[in-house]
C-alpha cells in the first residue's frame, strides 16, 4: 500500500474515535438533563464510530500495514440545549464526510483500487449519518425551548435507536 494511502487511513482512523468519543460526551450530556432518549442515540452513535475505526483498523492489518494511534482531545461535554448538542453532531458528520471523500479521491490519485472499494461503504453510510443529522436538527429546531415538545423529541429518538439497535442486532445473528 502506498504510504500516503497508509498514513491517510490512519488519520480516518483518528477521526473516527475522534467522533466516538464526542458522542459519548454528548451521552453523557443528555443522560444529566435526562434526556434519555437522546443518550440512547448518541450511545449508540459513539459505537458506531467505534465501529467504523474498527473496520479500517483491520483493513489496513488486512494490507500488512501499520496502525499507528494519535491522542484524542477531550471533546466538548456542556451544551447549551438539545438542538446545539445535534448541531455539533452534524458538523463533525460532516467533516467526516469529507475526509473520507478525500481519502477516496487520494486512493484514486494512485489508483489503489482495493481501498476505493472498501470507502465505498463508509461513502454510502456518511450519506445516512447526515441524513439522521439533518432530521434531528429540524425536529428540534422545530421543537424550540418548549420542554413538551422537546420530551416528544427524546422520545422519538430514543425509539428510533431502539429500532436501530435490533435491526442491527438481527443483522449481526
Amino acid at each position: 500500500m502506498d504510504s500516503t494511502i497508509e498514513n491517510a487511513i490512519n488519520q480516518q482512523i483518528h477521526q473516527e474515535l475522534t467522533a466516538s468519543h464526542g458522542y459519548l460526551a454528548m451521552c453523557a450530556y443528555f443522560e444529566s438533563v435526562n434526556l434519555k432518549g437522546m443518550a440512547r442515540w448518541m450511545r449508540k452513535q459513539a459505537g458506531e464510530e467505534r465501529n467504523h475505526a474498527m473496520r479500517l483498523f483491520n483493513y489496513l492489518l488486512d494490507r500488512g500495514c501499520r496502525v499507528r494511534f494519535e491522542g484524542i482531545d477531550v471533546p466538548p461535554f456542556d451544551f447549551a440545549s438539545p438542538l446545539e448538542a445535534f448541531e455539533a453532531a452534524y458538523e463533525s458528520e460532516k467533516k467526516n464526510t469529507r475526509s473520507i471523500h478525500e481519502l477516496f479521491a487520494l486512493a484514486r490519485k494512485v489508483d489503489d483500487y482495493a481501498t476505493m472499494v472498501h470507502l465505498q461503504w463508509f461513502i454510502t453510510e456518511q450519506v445516512e449519518e447526515e441524513k439522521w443529522c439533518q432530521e434531528y436538527v429540524g425536529l428540534l429546531k422545530m421543537a424550540g425551548s418548549e420542554p413538551s415538545a422537546v420530551l416528544f423529541v427524546d422520545r422519538q429518538i430514543g425509539e428510533a435507536a431502539a429500532v436501530e439497535e435490533a435491526r442491527e442486532a438481527e443483522l449481526a445473528t
